[in-house]
């Protein structure tokens, strides 16, 4: 019977794994073998104990702080419990002028460094991370939704999202 701690740390591993856009297999293909799939299930069920040695392993792969994977780190489970709703698809911003996008290219490769987060595809910012780059661009958060959404970089629903944020502050 897994303990709650393990199932905890497991349900944690399951978050990083499912957020990089990882399927089991898909850990077991990136890793070229070295995670096999089975493992890392029973890793995130709670079923199989992880030594501290794989752990910090596992962190390295997924390229997260190992802090992030123990249970009671308070930032891990604010992500878990409240994703954001503001996505930039970062494989249309790369193909976008640099004169324009130039600003927002830089502000979305300074947030994957801080987090640690190369997916590559999309990348998640948070209101506050809206209200910086309107005050770059010089125009309201509301205006600068509407402009990412029309150069498809970000997903339409953060229009809704972004409009509350501005009415509520």
């Amino acid at each position: 019977m897994p303990s709650e701690y393990a199932k905890t740390l497991g349900g944690k591993l399951r978050a990083i794994r499912q957020q990089q856009g990882l399927s089991l297999h898909g850990v077991e293909e990136k890793s070229k073998g070295r995670w096999k799939a089975v493992v890392v299930g029973s890793y995130e069920r709670g079923d199989r104990a992880v030594t501290v040695q794989k752990l910090a392993e596992l962190a390295d792969f997924y390229g997260v702080p190992i802090r992030e994977l123990l249970p009671g780190s308070a930032s891990a489970a604010a992500a878990a419990a409240a994703p954001p709703r503001l996505i930039l698809d970062l494989e249309a911003l790369q193909h976008l002028d640099a004169s324009e996008a130039g600003p927002l290219t830089r502000y979305a490769a300074t947030i994957q460094a801080q987090r640690g987060d190369y997916n590559g595809k999309v990348l998640s910012i948070r209101q506050d991370d809206m209200r910086t780059l309107a005050v770059i661009y010089d125009e309201s958060p509301t205006t600068l939704t509407e402009r990412f959404i029309s150069w498809g970089v970000l997903n339409p629903e953060a229009k809704g999202d972004v409009e509350e944020s501005e009415a509520a502050g």
